[in-house]
């Protein structure tokens, strides 16, 4: 069997780029022409015109707020899906709520080629944990390993004693599901006595897999490997066997946004992932992940070419309260707007003794007279809170992606 899934992991970066946004133009044509919610996010957006990355980064991102506003208001689906329920082969509802289809595709989410990657093959018995109750998470896999060729044990979310009445009799050679479940059935394996030996491999997501675990698993004889994927948009990465970042999926397009706002950042800066796919049934275009993310220099060991992300770096939604007020990165960013100078900005929130604090630091080549007073006014009319402002040298702010950071003590 190959190494790699298909001719696509290993063609040139040009090739990739020509193939994708040759595509696009037909695909934003297609969600603007069938889906009247992405008609009107793309308002007056030529699709013929998108046909390279610098054209894409200059459409609105669509965030989960925004597409939780949109399905209440018109609901379900907020106008967001091309056709009707023919064209869905399942609904999910996921916490907001927010309501997901599956299109008709065998493998909808695109997780073949992650499992694929992690060492799975035809004849391979899988078994799954991942959720199968309302939310995505089971089939996402499930779906990808029988369009594969391989028979799936859906365990779901818990009764881990009869699951492993389920593993010690079928054998299955894969676990897929979270980090930590793994080790809640082998631990319990080895507590009663049942043998679930026949794990060598396994795809792990929704959480975090550490060196020291993802050690011990291999030391107890299972190579994990581990992808990232959201109910949204599906598989946007996963690790090869090289375990050097995470490859960005054939079937997206990824982009890291400054978060609050929809400008790219150069690669190697944190920001929110944001993905454009080419679902027909649930097309996206510049959806904000809400995660946090960077874009990973040069191209895989295994050989893969397609760019990576260092992998899952926390959360966008930096919204904090401040003196009884909340405060946004989308807010910050206006304040960037108004004062162009700056290269980067962070909001600190802090505690002077029983107060709150606010302290925005800019990162600017030179100063001018007035400057600071002009961006402390700045951002009391922007935040209607009052704060300081601290001017530092470009480099000396860290490249975390925070533009909002709460630096309080809740523990005193």
């Amino acid at each position: 069997m190959s190494e790699y899934f298909d001719a696509l992991e290993t063609r040139s970066s040009d090739e990739r780029e020509t193939d994708l946004f040759a595509k696009l133009p037909d695909a934003i044509s297609h969600a603007i022409d069938t889906a009247p919610g992405w008609a009107k996010h793309l308002q007056g957006v030529v699709p013929g015109d998108v046909s390279s990355r610098e054209a894409l980064a200059a459409l609105p991102v669509l965030r989960k707020d925004a597409l939780k506003d949109a399905q209440a208001a018109t609901p379900p689906f907020g106008g967001f899906t091309s056709g009707g329920m023919e064209k869905m082969g399942r609904i999910f509802m996921s916490p907001g709520p927010i309501f997901e289809p599956q299109g008709l595709d065998p493998d909808p989410w695109r997780g073949a080629r992650a499992l694929h990657a992690a060492g799975v093959r035809a004849g391979d018995v899988v078994h799954n944990t991942f959720a199968y109750h309302l939310t995505p998470g089971g089939f996402i896999l499930d779906c990808a390993a029988r369009a594969m060729g391989c028979a799936v044990i859906p365990g779901g979310i818990g009764n881990t004693e009869v699951q492993l009445d389920a593993i010690e009799a079928l054998k299955p050679s894969v676990y897929t599901g979270t980090p930590d479940y793994l080790k809640v059935l082998l631990d319990k394996a080895d507590e009663l006595g049942k043998d679930a030996s026949s794990f060598v491999r396994a795809l792990v997501s929704g959480g975090a897999l550490f060196p020291a675990m993802r050690q011990a698993y291999a030391e107890r004889g299972v190579n994990v490997l581990q992808c990232y994927a959201t109910a949204d948009v599906g598989v946007i990465s996963y690790e090869s066997p090289a375990m050097e970042g995470m490859i960005i999926d054939e079937g997206c397009i990824v982009e890291i946004v400054r978060p609050g706002t929809s400008e790219t950042v150069a690669d190697g800066e944190v920001g929110e992932v944001v993905v454009t796919t080419f679902n027909s049934t649930y097309p996206m275009v510049r959806f904000g992940t809400g995660d946090m993310s960077a874009i990973l220099e040069g191209e895989s060991p295994c050989g893969r070419t397609n760019k990576r992300i260092k992998g899952w770096m926390g959360r966008a939604d930096q919204t904090t309260k401040i003196k009884g007020m909340f405060v946004h990165a989308s807010q910050v960013a206006e304040i960037a707007k108004r004062h162009p100078e700056f290269t980067k900005l962070r909001l600190v929130a802090g505690r002077d003794g029983d107060r709150d604090t606010m302290v925005l630091k800019a990162e600017c080549a030179a100063t001018s007279e007035g400057l600071a007073t002009a961006v402390t006014s700045s951002l009391k009319d922007v935040t209607k809170i009052s704060g300081t402002v601290e001017l530092v040298d470009i480099g000396s702010l860290p490249n975390d992606g925070l533009v909002v950071a709460d630096e309080r003590d809740y523990e005193t």
